[in-house]
């Protein structure tokens, strides 16, 4: 049985024992009865180490969540990559500028019971550093060193998340008396570069304490080179255009910062082992399951989950349910917006153009080898553990009565859904869907490489961000692509290179939680001169607002007087299989059907609408791009400034300043 591990660390406080851990666990949800003792012996640190894990993780069950305690959905489904539901941050027909509309992640009012939010995490990190060198004395070196490196780790991971939802926020290293009424512990919120500096301070410090590999047993838990990862991921954000005025400089020290983190981070991993795992797409769609609770050379940051039954303590990924179409006993798939599908690159690596060849209408033709890996069509072999051939189908015919039938059932609204990170061996049951053991990574080697590249266009250095982004794309591409740069050809200036970095992390890190906070820290879905926002313009990017996550439907071409599929002898032995000699035949075979038998319906119709079924176009304002603090903060914080763009809760407009 796969062991139960929460994203870097074995949990073993969830499996509750008889006696003196029940006791433990109770005391500890608690503000101010911890009993200093358990950091005597390592059993009981272990305890308390795999309790903050769990509160800092257990909600991380699918890769498209985000935010640290939290993990929803949110911010995924207000980007491009998923339609049909329109979240508050793109809905055009709401407004937040108030504080009781602002983002509710900071907290909650102080009640008698410890509850998993930010500053309780974070006072509970710092609990253990302030108390584990006074009360540990009969603890190892090595045993205290890993503890305190990991509740650096996790302290900076949360500033993180706090200082991309709020910017400045107030910097808290000490146990603090748990009551709203001490003024010694009314910290102002500080600025945003002030938390990057405690951030990347924590970030060091782990660094320097951790190990750069831990023993088989123990795979998963934070290592030095992951410490030294996530500080390139907060430099890069903290240079991006969102927190900084100047990040159109390539002199800017916050670029260069960011580049030397990115490539210390490099050497760091590299000599230890890390890097990109495999050399074709083959890989690249199997590096998610192919070393189940293993080392993978790519898994910088990894949240390791548990595919058993058992009927408590597991932690297991909702995200192969989700994807599954009906046919398979899944809650429908993911049906992928048209941006989506006409994203990927051609084959060559060019850019999807009509100039270039590219026929949106027969989307499967000709494309990047990980269209195929990211995406399932009609016609494709997609398999399962009791199905190791099955191949899906995705349209719909009409018949008398002016009534609509699905194929297999599985009605979606377009002719593509996602199929990234699914494993085949995925049980097509419900029970062994819902227990699925993919591990999530959150933080892969090829995302630092193009954080590298990043910054090497943001410096001008064309020819280095030309040299990582190859990088990237070379494993999955063939090598005689290379004469070309692998699609990617020569880079008039920097903002091209900019650009192309950010295309290349739309189709690399697709679905996997990270599309959202490249749109916020460039602030893609709009320019506002009065905002100094101007970064789609520089980067010839076409803003967001204003479009929609559209959908497309296969229909059968002629109206029939039953509910029979009427396609069923048609489709005879189609299948698609990427990994098959005659893959491009296959694909031409389905091109025949497509022709001879199916029309696109319902083209371009935006698949969000409103309760009278008018459709609904992104718009996401200026001043969402940071949230306000909502209203119980404030409320109960009033010494809190309240951010520019929102009011406070009496109405007041704010004056924190996020980008000093």
């Amino acid at each position: 049985m796969k062991k139960i591990k929460i994203f870097t660390f074995l949990i073993a406080a969830v499996i509750i024992a008889p006696g003196c851990k029940q006791d433990f666990l109770e005391e500890i949800k608690s503000f101010d009865n911890y009993d200093e003792s358990i950091f005597t012996n390592e059993v009981q640190t272990g305890w308390y180490i795999d309790k903050l894990y769990y509160d800092y993780f257990s909600a991380y069950k699918s890769p498209i969540v985000s935010v640290v305690g939290l993990y929803n959905d949110t911010r995924t489904r207000s980007t491009e990559e998923i339609g049909g539901t329109v979240t508050d941050l793109i809905h055009p027909q709401k407004t937040l500028v108030n504080a009781n509309q602002a983002d509710g992640y900071y907290g909650a009012a102080l009640g008698a019971r410890a509850t998993n939010v930010p500053y309780t995490r974070i006072r509970t990190a710092n609990f253990l550093l302030e108390k584990i060198e006074e009360k540990g004395q009969s603890l190892s070196a090595d045993f205290k060193a890993k503890a305190r490196g990991q509740m650096l780790f996790l302290r900076g991971l949360q500033y993180f998340d706090l200082m991309r939802v709020y910017g400045g926020v107030p910097i808290v290293t000490t146990v603090q008396t748990a009551t709203s009424e001490d003024p010694s512990v009314q910290l102002p919120r500080a600025k945003t570069s002030e938390v990057v500096a405690q951030i990347i301070s924590d970030f060091d410090s782990a660094a320097a304490l951790l190990p750069v590999k831990w023993a088989d047993n123990d795979y998963g838990r934070f290592t030095s080179g992951a410490a030294l990862a996530m500080k390139s991921r907060v430099l890069l954000t903290f240079a991006s255009p969102l927190f900084n005025p100047d990040w159109d400089n390539s002199a800017s020290d916050r670029w260069q910062k960011a580049l030397d983190a990115g490539l210390a981070a490099e050497n760091a991993l590299t000599s230890a082992g890390y890097g990109l795992y495999g050399s074709s797409a083959k890989d690249w769609a199997e590096m998610w399951y192919k070393n189940d609770n293993a080392f993978t050379k790519e898994a910088i940051i990894v949240r390791l989950l548990s595919s058993s039954t058992a009927s408590s303590g597991i932690e297991s990924n909702g995200w192969e349910r989700s994807i599954r179409v009906t046919k398979q006993t899944g809650s429908g798939g993911i049906s992928a917006p048209k941006e989506m599908v006409d994203l990927f690159p051609l084959a060559d690596g060019t850019r999807p153009t009509i100039a270039n060849g590219y026929d949106s209408a027969r989307f499967f033709l000709n494309r990047d080898p990980r269209f195929y890996r990211t995406f399932a069509f009609s016609g494709m072999k997609w398999p399962t553990k009791e199905a190791g051939s099955d191949v899906i189908w995705l349209y719909r015919w009409a018949y008398t009565g002016n009534r609509t039938a699905y194929s297999d059932g599985n009605q979606v609204s377009s002719p593509a859904v996602v199929r990234k990170m699914t494993n085949p061996a995925g049980a097509s049951t419900v029970s062994g869907l819902a227990y699925s053991g993919t591990d999530i990574f959150d933080y892969r080697y090829a995302e630092l490489l193009l954080n590298i590249a990043e910054c090497y266009a943001a410096k001008g250095d064309i020819a280095n961000a030309i040299a990582y982004l190859s990088k990237v794309r070379a494993r999955v591409y063939p090598s005689s692509s290379s004469a070309n740069n692998y699609g990617i050809g020569s880079l008039a200036n920097k903002y091209a290179a900019l650009e192309a970095c950010l295309y290349e992390r739309r189709v690399e890190l697709a679905y996997e939680g990270k599309r959202y906070w490249d749109t916020q820290r460039w602030m893609l879905y709009n320019d506002d001169a009065s905002a100094g926002n101007n970064t789609c313009e520089k980067l010839g990017i076409d803003p967001i607002n204003g479009t929609a996550r559209t959908g497309r439907l296969w229909q059968y071409k002629t109206v029939i007087g039953n509910a029979t599929d009427p396609l069923t002898a048609a489709r005879g032995n189609i299948s698609v299989d990427p990994d098959a000699a005659d893959f491009t035949t296959q694909l031409n075979n389905l091109k025949t059907f497509f022709d001879n038998n199916i029309q696109i319906v319902t083209t371009d119709q935006p698949m969000d609408r409103d309760a009278s079924n008018n459709p609904l176009y992104i718009n996401f304002r200026q001043n969402y791009y940071i949230s306000g603090l909502n209203a119980t903060a404030l409320s109960i914080n009033p010494w809190l400034m309240q951010t520019i763009g929102w009011n406070d809760y009496s109405g007041t407009p704010g004056t924190f300043n996020y980008r000093q």
